[in-house]
């Protein structure tokens, strides 16, 4: 488990409001909130703006105008007409993982893992990010690979990259966007249980296609369509699932019912 002394306090985020691109109405009128220190899925067909939403919360630029107010616990912030602009207490605790891995390609693993430390030039705190780094790439199953470069790394092993550079920054609110997609199913399993457990008590969210995924990790459900963002209803037994327990198959089954209809 990581220890981050810079962010201790549990933190939740709740969006509400209406994005529009061009002139076409992407949401409207959405009422959503991230419940502290648990892990809400966020699953729904292509293009219904599950990945803008996400940008929005981490305060990315958008190519669109939002109206409406994001809000932290205990504080919040109000978006102009344009877009949203967020102030720098509120990007300080959010880290956001996205579908690409967005690796430098001059960089090596170690090097890409350690980029927020080096960007925010933490010197005091050399040691603790060596052995954090060190932890992490053993962890993700990169020890024989930390001075390759993006290029010499696959596909899976550069989103494993990634997630260790989201795992290095150890905030209290983590966005994620598909994270393990470009993962084999072994790996993707070890990679949800290292999240699960590093992230244990942050507040998470995931974006995902994958039923059996969000029914494993998710302590809160949604389902976003073309109408809104709706609740749908988690097993009782606590996440991480064991993925072979007929609870958690039949509620894989009933939510690949609903995301099908």
């Amino acid at each position: 488990m990581l220890v981050n002394n810079r962010q201790s306090t549990l933190v939740g985020l709740s969006i509400t409001g209406s994005f529009q691109r061009d002139t076409s109405l992407l949401f409207s009128d959405i009422a959503f909130e991230l419940k502290q220190g648990c892990w809400t899925c966020l699953l729904g067909p292509s293009g219904v703006g599950k990945s803008t939403l996400l940008r929005l919360l981490a305060g990315l630029s958008t190519g669109g105008q939002f109206n409406g107010r994001i809000q932290t616990n205990p504080e919040f912030i109000t978006a102009d007409q344009n877009d949203i602009q967020m102030t720098n207490d509120v990007a300080d605790v959010i880290s956001y993982m996205a579908q690409t891995d967005l690796l430098f390609p001059w960089l090596d693993v170690r090097q890409n893992i350690m980029l927020g430390h080096r960007l925010r030039h933490e010197k005091n705190s050399t040691l603790y990010y060596k052995q954090t780094v060190d932890r992490l790439i053993d962890q993700v199953g990169l020890g024989a690979h930390e001075h390759k470069r993006p290029h010499q790394l696959s596909g899976g092993m550069r989103q494993r990259v990634a997630l260790a550079r989201t795992l290095m920054e150890d905030q209290p609110i983590v966005l994620l966007d598909e994270p393990f997609s470009a993962l084999d199913a072994r790996t993707r399993d070890d990679m949800q249980s290292l999240a699960f457990d590093v992230l244990k008590d942050k507040t998470v969210l995931l974006v995902t296609h994958d039923p059996a995924e969000a029914i494993r990790l998710a302590h809160h459900l949604f389902v976003m369509t073309h109408d809104g963002i709706h609740n749908h209803q988690t097993p009782e037994n606590l996440p991480p699932r064991q993925v072979e327990d007929p609870k958690t198959l039949a509620a894989q089954a009933e939510l690949l019912r609903v995301l099908k209809s």
